[in-house]
Order: structure tokens, then C-alpha cells, then sequence
């Protein structure tokens, strides 16, 4: 269990990481773009990737989809926070599992049970609520997009994941990799970009809280990974676990420690997507 606690730990952190920046001036861009340079060494170092095994029958499509789609989505993951907030942009990011169990159905052509579309359903309920503000003490306005797309990003970006792990001719980690060179490459030009073209100044502090976000992203990912060998016969206990740690310390994180505001409809919609995700993960426990 100390693989999940590490997990949720270092997945809440890049939330509370991208708080803290807001307070600085550091280039969001510049910090993630280094944010892949770290995320490679380490992904080189913990999992020694073989790129003999890359040939042209590589999913290479699905990698570059996710090249593109890891550094803008963490941009907008970024700007989400900002001006959303911890407690909602974890909430949405964590509920993109929607996305990738409307994909199991529609694309891996995989069953669906009534218990499960009663969990999606209150997962849908609990989104609206959670993302629902009143505009007279928010001061959220029109902000309501951001949580929506690292929603619908993350999903898509699951998704991806989940097709290059069945392509079973090249290892996982080894693909991980790829992805990651992948998009440090669409970091480096959206960067490069912000540089000569917006005159934006390179920013040192952006490198130490780029150096940070690497390390927890990686984390994130490592830990993850090890927490699904250790408990390899109950992938749900994994899956429920880091959900439910999540969503928990994420909203004490926004709540207690940057006084996010929170409505009652808010609190209703939280404690809707903690329902949710045990509706979801009984009904992957039991096959109801």
C-alpha cells in the first residue's frame, strides 16, 4: 500500500506544485517543457528502455497523438488550477476514467452492467455539481472550461495509453519512453515559440519548479505502476484507492491549506464522486 499512499502523494503535489508557481513568476510553458527532460532521465534510468524493439509497425500514431496531447492538456491542467482550483481540477482529472470506460464500450467493444452505468451516472451528476459555481461569490466566470478539458484530455490520453499497452511487441515502459521524448519535442517548439515569437524572458525559477514537477510526475507514473504489480490480484483495490486518495487530499489540500471556496452543491457533487467511484469499482470487483 506505501506504492498508492507515494502515488496519490506525488499526484496531488503537481496540483499544489502549480498553486505554489502561480505565486511566482514562472513561465507555466518553460516548466513543463523542463518538466519532460527530467521525466526521460528518469524514465531511462528506472526502466532501461529497449529502442531496438522500435520498428515501423510501432504504434507511432497513437505516440504522436500522445506527444501532442501531454503537454497541451498539462498546460490546460495548469491554467485549471490557477483558476479553478486544486479541489476541482482533481476531481475532473480523476473522473476522466468516464472517458476511458464510454471507450471500453464503444471501441474495445466490452459490456457495460447496470451497476456500472448507474455509477456513470452519478459520475456525470457529480461533475456538474462539482464544477457548478455561483457567480456572485466565485468569481469563476467563464473559467468553467478548464476542468472540462483535462477531463476530456486525460481520458483521451488513457485511452492512448491503454492501446499501446496491448500492443504487446514492445514493452510498455519502453513506448512510455518514446511518448515522453515525443513530447518534450512538442514542448520544446510550443516553448521556443513563447521565446522568439511572444518575446517571453527564459525564467530561472521556471527550471527548479520544472526539475519538481518531473520528479512528481514520474512519481506519479512509478509508483502507480508498482502499486498495480504489488497488488496484481486486485487491480480495483488499486484503481478505488487512488481515486478516493485523490479526490480526499486534494480537496483538504484546496480547502484547509489555499482556502479554496467550496458551495454546498460543491460538497454534494464531492461526496457524489467518492459514490461514483465505489458504484464503478464494485461493479469491476463483483461483475455486477
Amino acid at each position: 500500500m506505501h506504492f498508492l499512499i507515494f502515488s496519490i502523494l506525488c499526484s496531488v503535489s503537481v496540483g499544489i506544485l502549480f498553486k505554489i508557481a502561480k505565486r511566482y513568476t514562472v513561465s507555466f510553458q518553460q516548466m513543463i517543457n523542463y518538466n519532460y527532460i527530467v521525466a526521460i532521465i528518469l524514465c531511462y534510468v528506472a526502466y532501461q528502455p529497449d529502442t531496438t524493439t522500435i520498428t515501423s509497425n510501432a504504434p507511432w500514431s497513437l505516440y504522436g497523438i500522445l506527444a501532442l496531447l501531454l503537454p497541451t492538456v498539462f498546460l490546460v491542467l495548469a491554467a485549471s488550477v490557477r483558476h479553478i482550483g486544486i479541489v476541482k481540477t482533481d476531481i475532473a482529472q480523476r473522473f476522466s476514467l468516464i472517458i476511458s470506460i464510454l471507450a471500453a464500450f464503444l471501441v474495445f467493444n466490452e459490456t457495460i452492467s447496470p451497476v456500472k452505468w448507474i455509477g456513470l451516472a452519478i459520475g456525470f451528476t457529480a461533475i456538474f455539481l462539482v464544477l457548478y459555481r455561483n457567480e456572485t461569490t466565485s468569481g469563476e466566470k467563464n473559467n468553467w472550461w478548464y476542468p472540462i478539458i483535462v477531463l476530456l484530455g486525460f481520458g483521451i490520453i488513457d485511452v492512448c495509453f491503454k492501446l499501446i499497452a496491448a500492443y504487446t511487441e514492445i514493452p510498455y515502459t519502453t513506448s512510455l519512453f518514446v511518448v515522453f521524448c515525443g513530447a518534450l519535442v512538442v514542448s520544446t517548439a510550443i516553448t521556443l515559440y513563447t521565446l522568439l515569437v511572444k518575446k517571453e524572458k527564459v525564467n530561472g525559477k521556471s527550471v527548479l519548479f520544472g526539475l519538481a514537477l518531473g520528479v512528481l510526475n514520474f512519481g506519479n507514473i512509478l509508483f502507480y505502476l508498482k502499486a498495480h504489480k504489488a497488488l496484481h490480484d486486485n487491480p480495483s483495490t488499486v484503481f478505488a484507492s487512488m481515486n478516493f486518495g485523490v479526490i480526499l487530499l486534494g480537496t483538504l489540500a484546496g480547502t484547509l491549506v489555499f482556502k479554496e471556496k467550496i458551495s454546498r452543491l460543491n460538497a454534494i457533487g464531492i461526496f457524489m464522486a467518492f459514490l461514483a467511484i465505489i458504484v464503478i469499482t464494485a461493479s469491476q470487483l463483483y461483475t455486477l
